[in-house]
C-alpha cells in the first residue's frame, strides 16, 4: 500500500493491467450482480433531480422499477445503490444493439444533465472505500466477466490507473494523478515506495 495525500493506494493499480474490452464484454458490468453500482447521497439526489432527462433514455423495464422503487436500494451492506430490474441489472442500463449503455451518461454526453454516471462505475475496477481519520483507501477489484480486460491491458500494457485517467482526474484532481505517475515511476525504476 502507497499512502498519497488523505489516500491509500493498493499497489495493484501499478502492477495489474486492465483496459476495458468493451466489444468484448458489450457491458456486461451493468447486467451482472447481485447488487446495483454503489451509490453517493449527492449522487442520490443528482439522480433524482435529473430524473425525468434521464427517463427519456431508459428502457420501459428500468422505467418501472424506478418507478416502483425508487432511483436507489439499500444492498445487503446497508450501502446506497442503484435500483436492479430483476435482482440483477442495473434500472439505468440500456441494451443498443446487444451492448450495454447507461441512460445517466448518455443523457450527460448529450448535454441534458451536468452529472455523469455514478462514480463507482467510472472508477471501475478501482473501489473506493472509507478509512478512519478522514482516509480514503483505493483498491483493485477483481471480477472474472472482466478477464477480457485484463488480457487487453496486459497486451497495450496499460496499468490500472492509467486506463482510469478520466474518473481518478474526476474526482481527486489532475494533482494526485500526476503523483500517481510519479509513484508508479519509483516502482519502475525498482526504487522502494515510502509507506
Amino acid at each position: 500500500m502507497v499512502e498519497i495525500e488523505d489516500k491509500v493506494v493498493s499497489e495493484d493499480l501499478f502492477e495489474e493491467f486492465f483496459n476495458c474490452d468493451y466489444a468484448k464484454c458489450k457491458g456486461i458490468c451493468c447486467v451482472e450482480g447481485d447488487s446495483g453500482a454503489p451509490l453517493e447521497i449527492e449522487e442520490i439526489e443528482a439522480l433524482e433531480e435529473s430524473l425525468e432527462q434521464i427517463k427519456e433514455y431508459m428502457s420501459p423495464e428500468g422505467i418501472e422499477a424506478v418507478e416502483r422503487s425508487g432511483t436507489f436500494e439499500v444492498d445487503s451492506d446497508g450501502d446506497y445503490t442503484t435500483t436492479l430490474i430483476g435482482g440483477a441489472e442495473c434500472a439505468f442500463s440500456i441494451n443498443d444493439n446487444g451492448f450495454t449503455l447507461c441512460a445517466i451518461e448518455k443523457a450527460y454526453r448529450d448535454n441534458k444533465i451536468s452529472f455523469n454516471k455514478p462514480i463507482s462505475c467510472h472508477l471501475y475496477p478501482i473501489r473506493v472505500v472509507k478509512l478512519a481519520d478522514g482516509m480514503v483507501g483505493l483498491n483493485y477489484h477483481r471480477w472474472s466477466i472482466c478477464s477480457d480486460a485484463v488480457k487487453c491491458g496486459t497486451k497495450s500494457k496499460t496499468k490500472v490507473y492509467q486506463a482510469l485517467k478520466e474518473p481518478l482526474v474526476r474526482v481527486f484532481g489532475e494533482t494526485f494523478y500526476r503523483y500517481l505517475t510519479e509513484v508508479d515511476e519509483i516502482i519502475e525504476n525498482g526504487e522502494v515506495v515510502e509507506e
